[in-house]
């Protein structure tokens, strides 16, 4: 399994970011895919998660301004992150499973 994540950067409160992961070694389609975060100093949290049949969840913390989604022909996920707010301030992770990628740093400031 390999997750390699980009997107990552800085951006002003309220700019918006696309990440994307490309994922190789498994069957990138019928795998679950996920999100998570880890803020400086906190734990590691989820944000938002993807199943093989198209159907999302999300942390109420980014409900309404980050979207999920997948190209399976790509191999490649995605999370749209829209109104962004300097608590979304992290590493975004990329995961299959517990399974994570390097992560990529977002930081949101003016």
């Amino acid at each position: 399994v390999q997750l390699v994540e980009s997107g990552g950067g800085l951006v002003q409160p309220g700019g918006s970011l696309r990440l994307s992961c490309a994922a190789s070694g498994f069957t990138f389609s019928r795998s679950a895919m996920n999100w998570a975060r880890q803020a400086p100093g906190k734990g590691l949290e989820w944000v938002s998660d993807i199943f093989s049949d198209g159907s999302t969840n999300y942390a109420d913390s980014v409900k309404g301004r980050f979207t999920i989604s997948r190209d399976n022909a790509k191999n490649t996920l995605y999370l749209q992150m829209n109104s962004l707010k300097p608590e979304d301030t992290a590493v975004y992770y990329c995961r299959k499973g517990l399974i994570r990628g390097q992560g990529t740093q977002v930081t949101v400031s003016s």
